[in-house]
Formats: C-alpha cells, structure tokens, sequence
C-alpha cells in the first residue's frame, strides 16, 4: 500500500509540487535527501542497484538533488540542465529533464516524468520502464499512447 504525502492534512501529489518544498516534506515523511552531484549520483545509482534496475539507465549530468521515500517508494532527481543521451548499441536518443520523478518498484519504474525518447521527429514522454522478470535480458519502456518499445537491457549498463 501506498501511503501518501500530506500537507496541512490534505493529500498532495508529489507531481505537483516544486523539488525544494518535496525534499522538506520527504524529509518529515522519513524519506532520504541528497544533495550535490557526487552524493546524488551515488545515491541514484544505488536505487537502480536495489531495484534491479540497470546502473546506465539514468545518465545524470550536474545533479543537484536526489530524493527517495521508501513507504511510497517516490523518487525524484533534480539535475543542472537537461540531458540528452545517446544510447550507442541500440542508436536511441533520450532526453532527460531538469525534474524527474517516478515510483520505484522491483524492477520497475512507474508514473515516470521526465524522461523522453526520440522517435523519428517525435519526442513522447517514457511513462514506465520495466525490466523482464523471469529475467530475460530485456527492457522495456512505455508511453502514455501505449507504445511500447523492447531492447536489451545490456544496452542501459553504466558506460553505454
């Protein structure tokens, strides 16, 4: 069950609220803040670890924040500017926002904000990324149209 953030008694969405007054509120709901780029990194990195999520997913550039609230399992990163990364074995461009933020799941990441994915001359928002379980060795990233996209998941380890 997810317990949701409060303010003034009245259920908020994390969605809707600015990344400063998400770290204090994440902070009194017992949740986990870091600041700068190397303990952000770190710390990002580590929740993909423990969600058996693949390291390379997220490459961050310049992070100034990243939270994470272990009961809803609510995460966001907060990163200088906007990335774009090109994935080299699978030629795919992705964008990622100044602000990103999701629910982090066993090997999955759902409700994501963002993250987006060139296709042709679109660029759709990547709504939910989940990694085969059985295991088997694939990925795969949905939008809200309901396009889903299928690749290795060796294509997203750390270097890629």
């Amino acid at each position: 069950m997810r317990i949701p953030l409060y303010k003034d008694g009245v259920i908020i969405s994390p969605n809707h609220i600015s990344s400063k007054k998400l770290s204090v509120m994440a902070e009194k709901e017992g949740g986990i803040v870091k600041k700068g780029h190397d303990e952000g990194l770190k710390m990002a990195n580590s929740l993909l670890e423990e969600f058996e999520l693949p390291v390379g997913l997220l490459p961050l550039v310049n992070v100034i924040e990243v939270g994470y609230v272990k009961h809803t399992g609510f995460m966001w990163i907060v990163q200088q500017k906007k990335v774009e990364h090109n994935f080299k074995m699978i030629s795919k461009l992705v964008s990622y926002d100044t602000e990103i933020r999701g629910y982090m799941e066993k090997k999955r990441i759902k409700k994501l904000k963002g993250v987006k994915a060139k296709e042709l001359m679109l660029w759709p928002p990547v709504s939910e990324i989940i990694v085969d379980d059985p295991p088997t060795g694939k990925i795969q990233f949905k939008s809200l149209a309901g396009v889903t996209k299928t690749f290795p998941v060796e294509a997203f380890a750390a270097g890629q």
